[in-house]
């Protein structure tokens, strides 16, 4: 009965909004600092398009770091075409992103198409590279596909908190709890050359994970929180 609640028109909206208010509530009551690498700080102050990466388990408290650092342009987010998705994309619209439907499983090369048009035309993009059902902190082609075709760079970033809880979930989702004192960790941005053969592409797709989970591991240290492993 619940999962059809959700399914159905009204239940989209209170969800979204339960969800959106609980996430600014938590995220607007924390204080933040943001740190990390030069460039990529300074790629979040420009205007120019760009493709901010993080893990999916580091995901509810992006959209502070998208009011707080990315006000000025409007992001789009690829969400699920499933039946699931849809309190997730309601949710994000909350946030005044812009959903393109699609997802790695399911449309997900029309969404992508959709994506790189998004970007070209001067927006830019967030994406969960292992997401939406992993396996939790393995990258898959689809973001690094989106860089070399939008010509834009990926920025790595991740999120912690000493007021938060990790879930059991698949990818080991960290809910952050009002009040508590949060950093977000930006990574060194990692561009794709249109020209880029396979194995350089291989190389990318390595850093990028590593960026990744770098960032996660240095932000989970300053919060004195230990960081969940990747799935063997």
């Amino acid at each position: 009965m619940l999962r059809r609640f959700l399914s159905s028109p009204l239940g989209v909206r209170v969800a979204s909004a339960l969800i959106a208010a609980y996430v600014r509530l938590a995220t607007r009551t924390t204080r933040w600092r943001v740190v990390g690498d030069d460039r990529g700080l300074g790629l979040c102050g420009d205007a120019a398009p760009l493709i901010l990466a993080f893990w999916h388990g580091r995901l509810l408290a992006m959209p502070e770091f998208r009011r707080r650092c990315l006000a000025d342009r409007r992001m789009a987010v690829l969400s699920s075409t499933h039946r699931d998705g849809l309190v997730s994309a309601a949710t994000l619209r909350r946030y005044g992103l812009d959903v393109i439907p699609g997802s790695s499983r399911r449309g997900g090369s029309q969404g992508l198409r959709r994506l790189v048009a998004w970007v070209r035309d001067g927006h830019s993009a967030a994406i969960t590279p292992d997401g939406p059902r992993g396996p939790r902190m393995q990258a898959r082609a689809g973001v690094l596909m989106l860089a070399r075709l939008a010509d834009a760079p990926v920025v790595p970033v991740a999120f912690s908190t000493t007021r938060g809880r990790s879930l059991g979930s698949w990818d080991r989702m960290l809910l952050p709890l009002p009040f508590g004192r949060g950093v977000y960790v930006v990574g060194a941005p990692i561009r794709v050359p249109r020209e880029a053969d396979e194995a350089t592409v291989a190389r990318l797709h390595a850093e990028l994970e590593a960026a990744l989970t770098a960032a996660m591991i240095a932000a989970d240290a300053a919060c004195g929180r230990d960081s969940p492993a990747p799935p063997p």
